[in-house]
C-alpha cells in the first residue's frame, strides 16, 4: 500500500496548497478521507486510500466553472455537485470508472485485477457524503435540494478554515502514516506551510485571533513530532484515526452549543440597535471566526439597514458590539437605481448568492450613478476587495 499512500499525499498537497478552493478547505476534506481510510476502510480493498481521499473532495469538481469567470463560478459553486442527488451520482460514478480503469490497466500489463467494486463503492459513498456535510457547517452555505429547490442552508459552526480540525485529523494521520523519510518530509512541509499561513493571517491587522491560539498551535505541532519519535501511532493503530474523527464530531457538537448562545446574544444586540432607531429586526445570524470559538461575527437585517458586528462571549450580560458596520437601504431615487442595477445578470447572480446583501448608490466618475453591491459576510459596498465575486459595481442611469 506504499504507492497508494504516496499518491494520496500528492493529492492532498496539490489540491490544498496549490489550488485555493473557496469552500471548506480541501486540506480538511482530504484529511477526513485519509483518516477514514486509516480507521479501517483501507482494509476494504486495494486503492481504498486513494478513493477515500479523492471521494472526500469529489463535489468540488465544480471548480471547472472558474474558466467562465467569477460570476459564473459564484452561480454554480456548491450547486448541483453538492446537492443530495449530485453527490450521490458522483459517489457512484467515480468508483465505477476507477474499477473499470483498474481492470483495463491490469489487462494491459498482464496482471490480475486487484480492486473490489463493492469496497470502492463503500469508500466512495461514505466519503463523498462527508463533503456536503462539512461544507454545511460553515457560513458559505450550500444548496442540497437542487435541482428542485435552490434554497441555501447554513450550519454556521466552523470557519472556512479551522486549524483545530487540521491539528486533530492531520496529527492522527501524520502519526499513522509517517513511516518513511519521504512521508515525514511531506508532513513536515504541510505543517510548515500551515503554520506560516496561520501565523501570517493571525498576526495581520485586526485579525482578532488571540495569541493563546498561536501558542496552543505551536505546542501541538511540537507535541506531534515528539509523539512521532516515540512511535505512538504504531502502538495505538487504527483507533487513533477513529478517535480523531469522533473528536471532530464532538468539537462540532460543542460549537453548536456555543453558536446557540452567540445567536441569542446577537438577537439581543440587534434588537437593542433597532429599537434605538425605531427599526424592526427581520433576521439575525451569528457566524464563526478564525480559531476563536468565543468570538462570533454577527449580521442583522432590519427594515432600514443591514449591519455587521462582532461579539465576544464569556460574560453574563450582553457585551457591546465591536466593529459595527451598518449599511442603510437606499430609498426614493436610490431604491429605483438599485432596482435597475439588480436587473444586471452579474447582479442577479450576486444577489441570489448573498445571504446579507447590501447596496450603496454613489456618483460615478462620468457623472452618472453607480450601485455598489456586496455580500456583507465577505466584504462591503465600495470595497476594493473583489475576490470571489462577493462585490460588484454596476453603472446605471437615472430614470
Amino acid at each position: 500500500m506504499n504507492d497508494e499512500y504516496e499518491r494520496a499525499f500528492v493529492f492532498i498537497i496539490h489540491h490544498s496548497l496549490i489550488h485555493r478552493l473557496p469552500s471548506v478547505d480541501n486540506l480538511t476534506h482530504s484529511l477526513v478521507g485519509l483518516a477514514a481510510a486509516k480507521a479501517g476502510l483501507e482494509r476494504r480493498t486495494p486503492y481504498a486510500t486513494v478513493v477515500c481521499v479523492v471521494a472526500a473532495n469529489l463535489p468540488d469538481i465544480d471548480i471547472v466553472a472558474l474558466v467562465k469567470g467569477p460570476s459564473f463560478y459564484l452561480a454554480n459553486h456548491r450547486g448541483i455537485t453538492h446537492s443530495l442527488v449530485g453527490t450521490f451520482a458522483l459517489a457512484v460514478a467515480f468508483p465505477l470508472l476507477f474499477f473499470a480503469a483498474e481492470r483495463i490497466s491490469a489487462r494491459v500489463r498482464g496482471q490480475k485485477p486487484r480492486a473490489s467494486l463493492k469496497g470502492l463503492l463503500v469508500c466512495s459513498l461514505l466519503l463523498s457524503a462527508t463533503h456536503p456535510l462539512l461544507d454545511w457547517t460553515n457560513s458559505y452555505g450550500l444548496r442540497p435540494f437542487l435541482p428542485w429547490d435552490a434554497r441555501w442552508i447554513y450550519g454556521d459552526l466552523l470557519f472556512i478554515v479551522d486549524p483545530w480540525v487540521w491539528l486533530v485529523l492531520g496529527g492522527a494521520c501524520f502519526l499513522l502514516t509517517a513511516t518513511t523519510r519521504w512521508r515525514v518530509a511531506a508532513w513536515g512541509l504541510l505543517a510548515l506551510v500551515g503554520t506560516i499561513l496561520f501565523f501570517r493571517v493571525s498576526l495581520g491587522t485586526d485579525s482578532g485571533v488571540p495569541l493563546l491560539a498561536l501558542g496552543l498551535w505551536s505546542l501541538a505541532i511540537m507535541a506531534l513530532f515528539v509523539m512521532h519519535m516515540a512511535r505512538v501511532g504504531a502502538r495505538v493503530g487504527a483507533q487513533m484515526a477513529t478517535g480523531a474523527l469522533v473528536l471532530v464530531v464532538v468539537y462540532c457538537g460543542a460549537l453548536a452549543l456555543v453558536h446557540t448562545r452567540a445567536r441569542a446574544k446577537a438577537e439581543q444586540v440587534a434588537g437593542g440597535l433597532a429599537a434605538s432607531g425605531g427599526e424592526r429586526v427581520l433576521r439575525v445570524a451569528a457566524t464563526p471566526v478564525l480559531a476563536d470559538p468565543l468570538t462570533w461575527r454577527c449580521f442583522a437585517e432590519t427594515d432600514r439597514a443591514t449591519s455587521r458586528f462582532d461579539l465576544r462571549l464569556g460574560g453574563v450580560d450582553v457585551e457591546e458590539p465591536r466593529d459595527l458596520l451598518s449599511v442603510e437601504k437606499p430609498e426614493g431615487l436610490g431604491a429605483e437605481l438599485v432596482k435597475r442595477a439588480a436587473a444586471d445578470e452579474r447582479a442577479r447572480v450576486l444577489l441570489d448568492f448573498a445571504r446579507f446583501p447590501s447596496a450603496r448608490v454613489v456618483r460615478g466618475a462620468a457623472g452618472g450613478w453607480v450601485v455598489e453591491f456586496a455580500d456583507l459576510r465577505f466584504t462591503e459596498p465600495g470595497s476594493r476587495a473583489r475576490v470571489g465575486g462577493f462585490a460588484l459595481d454596476v453603472p446605471v442611469s437615472a430614470p
